[in-house]
């Protein structure tokens, strides 16, 4: 029985935007260890569900998605936004 995993997303560290922060996605855990491709060296397994990410509006559309299709899941809530809140001037104290 696959297990999936369901998280909003993180905002990109790179960037200072919050787009697409608000989705919800489904991916699902390995079910094999990754081993190097002798030829090229690269990471792989046969493990296809790997490359599947499906993105949802809200953390109950996931949800309803994974009960429907007999999934067993975890929610992975999102972190708590804290603002630091500083002036300019705190920059010279």
């Amino acid at each position: 029985m696959p297990i999936a995993r369901i998280y909003q997303r993180p905002k990109n560290a790179m960037q200072s935007g919050r787009f697409r922060t608000d989705s919800w996605v489904l991916e699902f855990e390995p079910a094999e260890a990754k081993q190097p491709d002798p030829l090229t060296g690269w990471a792989g397994s046969g493990d296809t569900r790997d490359q599947v990410r499906l993105g949802f509006p809200t953390s109950e559309a996931a949800i309803a998605y994974a009960e429907r299709e007999g999934l067993a899941f975890t929610v992975i809530a999102a972190p708590q936004r804290t603002l630091k809140l500083q002036a300019y001037a705190d920059n010279f104290r």
